[in-house]
């Protein structure tokens, strides 16, 4: 039997809130989609519950995930960061980071802003999501663009049918509910 992360989220300190909270939920607001993207891109290779801990150090260190000041980061910022030890110090990452907001802000002139961006191309199949965000990302590979797109309901998979919290989901009709679970597989 596999564990799934409602067996063991729910009643973990660290876990609890966004599995309650975040995960899965559909989510449009710029700061906090880019926030995912940050986060997820720092989970590569290291523990989702560390991530969680250091998630006050990097809205800090990050400047609450404002799209326009991190897509103007010299290199003065990226050396701030790379010293910054509340987040992942990992030069590729930080560099991902900046170059993605620089993305994201473009995206605002051809499609209104990033929601709209990925609202724009739903629905994929997560192999058509992953091939289109390592063709517009930087540091996104098959695991983050679907924990991504998972986080904020456009793929399936956050919630087990029978977790209280996937029934408080499917009341705001996550993107991936409009065409079904069965188009992902």
């Amino acid at each position: 039997m596999t564990t799934h992360y409602c067996d063991v989220a729910p009643n973990d300190p660290v876990h609890a809130a966004y599995h309650a909270a975040e995960y899965g939920w559909p989510e449009t607001d710029e700061a906090k989609l880019f926030e995912r993207l940050i986060l997820e891109i720092n989970q590569a290779g290291l523990n989702w519950g560390l991530i969680l801990k250091k998630r006050d150090g990097f809205h800090a260190a990050f400047d609450g995930y404002s799209v326009d000041r991190i897509a103007a980061y010299g290199d003065t910022d990226r050396e701030r960061l790379l010293g910054d030890e509340r987040i992942i110090r990992n030069r590729l990452k930080v560099n991902a980071a900046i170059h993605n907001a620089q993305v994201v802000q473009s995206f605002r002139k051809s499609h209104g802003g990033f929601a709209e961006w990925i609202a724009a191309h739903h629905p994929l199949t997560k192999a058509e999501w992953v091939k289109l965000f390592k063709k517009t990302f930087k540091f996104t590979g098959g695991e983050i663009t679907g924990e991504f797109l998972m986080s904020i309901g456009y793929l399936p998979g956050t919630h087990r049918e029978d977790c209280p919290v996937y029934k408080k989901i499917a009341k705001k009709k996550p993107a991936w509910m409009a065409v079904g679970a069965a188009f992902y597989e």
